[in-house]
């Protein structure tokens, strides 16, 4: 399956929190990624809002493969569509993957792991009604 029409196919699956007044086209060309420094390579492109923002946001985001996120929480919920890769989720010691093709909506404040596996690069759609945030929290022992 081509990353372009993932990349459709994801976008018209969430009903936005941002009403379109406008057509919105994105094509894999146009997007613009942008590096979140200090996260060993996550980079996102904004379709609609801006994830590291004020607002709603409507964002593609690329996890490297291997990369591991420490324990932590949301503000909010976060519903995501798994586009390549697989992403996984640890909640109350039980891992879930998400291989491409998935959706998943962790529940704000949801104490948890996640990341993506080795071997693919994943990514990601996701939505959320202001910025996005991870909150670290003490790592279980």
């Amino acid at each position: 399956m081509k990353i372009a029409i993932l990349l459709s196919t994801a976008a018209i699956l969430f009903s936005s929190p941002l009403p379109a007044s406008k057509p919105i086209s994105w094509p894999t060309a146009d997007l613009k990624w942008v590096e979140i420094p200090g996260t060993g390579g996550i980079k996102y492109a904004n379709v609609r809002g801006n994830l590291t923002g004020k607002g709603p946001y409507e964002a593609f985001v690329v996890f490297p493969a291997g990369k591991d996120n420490p324990f932590h929480t949301h503000s909010q919920s976060l519903p995501t569509v798994v586009l390549k890769g697989t992403f996984y989720a640890v909640i109350d010691g039980k891992r879930v993957e998400y291989p491409a093709g998935s959706f998943y909506d962790l529940p704000a404040k949801l104490p948890h792991y996640s990341g993506c596996n080795k071997g693919e690069d994943c990514l990601l759609f996701q939505y959320q009604a202001d910025h996005f945030d991870l909150v670290p929290l003490e790592q279980k022992k």
